[in-house]
């Protein structure tokens, strides 16, 4: 029995946002408090990989609302498609609909990547309506940069070679133990790989394309809001030189390694999110 039930479904009040070109998207909210937390998850999972962060908060009397990202679970992909400006633009259909101001925003992966966009390219909304960011184990786009991993996984991915193979025990083993660090257990790969499959990869080749060419590191310095930047030392997928780009681009952020840990700390290590994400809201 592992430390915790990965696969459980994430719990609270499920809610469809509708953006701008019809896409409909699934949102799930729990627990109430002065201030809002969003949770934005990584490319291939959805809302339930934030199942023990989220329990979490709301135990501590934290409002978190979590997301299916466009073509990801129960959420849809509108007339616009995939790409990172129509996937930045959901951040903001969500918060606005939410009505929220001044809440938290957490990006772990690809959700850290749209996060910047979204900050970076939807002008004064944007900066209202988020008052402070958590980057966890995320990038400002050039993923591939010194990446073996990403080089070979990727086109793997664009392909369909590696969806058809994670239907082999083995395989989605060896694969999620490629991005755990120290903290792997067994229960951990059937709960990724079987919301991995369940995504439609033809349809976000656009998305994973963008990770690689696209790189908004020279427009970090326009950020000006709390920020932690959260990295895993055995993170494979956005190693920590990632991360070290973002703390020197953005003033007066606050750095935060976890030692062992790799590009899944929701799961390896949640109570150092949720003490975070607390810090952040200034609870």
């Amino acid at each position: 029995m592992g430390t915790h039930d990965y696969a459980a479904p994430i719990t609270g009040t499920e809610r469809t946002v509708e953006g701008s070109d019809g896409t409909r998207l699934r949102t799930v909210s729990a627990g109430e408090g002065e201030r809002t937390v969003v949770l934005a998850h990584g490319y291939g999972a959805g809302a339930d990989a934030w199942n023990v962060v989220a329990s979490k908060l709301a135990a501590q009397g934290v409002r978190v609302i979590a997301f299916d990202q466009r073509g990801h679970g129960g959420s849809t992909i509108g007339s616009g498609g995939i790409g990172s400006p129509q996937m930045a633009g959901d951040y903001a259909s969500i918060l606005e609909t939410y009505e929220l101001e001044d809440a938290v925003l957490v990006g772990h992966s690809m959700g850290g990547f749209l996060a910047l966009a979204f900050l970076l390219d939807g002008g004064k909304d944007a900066t209202r309506r988020v008052g402070s960011l958590l980057l966890m184990s995320t990038f400002a786009g050039d993923v591939s940069r010194k990446n073996p991993q990403n080089r070979l996984q990727i086109p793997l991915i664009k392909s369909g070679v590696l969806p058809r193979l994670l239907q082999f025990g083995p395989v989605a083993t060896a694969f999620t133990k490629s991005l755990i660090g120290d903290g792997y257990e067994p229960e951990m790969a059937p709960a990724f790989t079987e919301t991995f499959l369940a995504a439609d990869h033809a349809q976000l080749v656009p998305i994973l394309q963008a990770m690689v060419d696209e790189s908004r590191y020279d427009r970090l310095g326009e950020l000006d809001l709390p920020c932690t930047v959260l990295v895993g030392t055995k993170d494979k997928t956005t190693p920590p030189f990632h991360t070290a780009d973002l703390h020197a681009g953005i003033a007066g952020s606050k750095l935060v390694s976890l030692p062992g840990v790799g590009h899944g700390p929701n799961w390896e290590d949640p109570d150092a999110i949720v003490t975070e994400i607390v810090g952040l809201a200034n609870l």
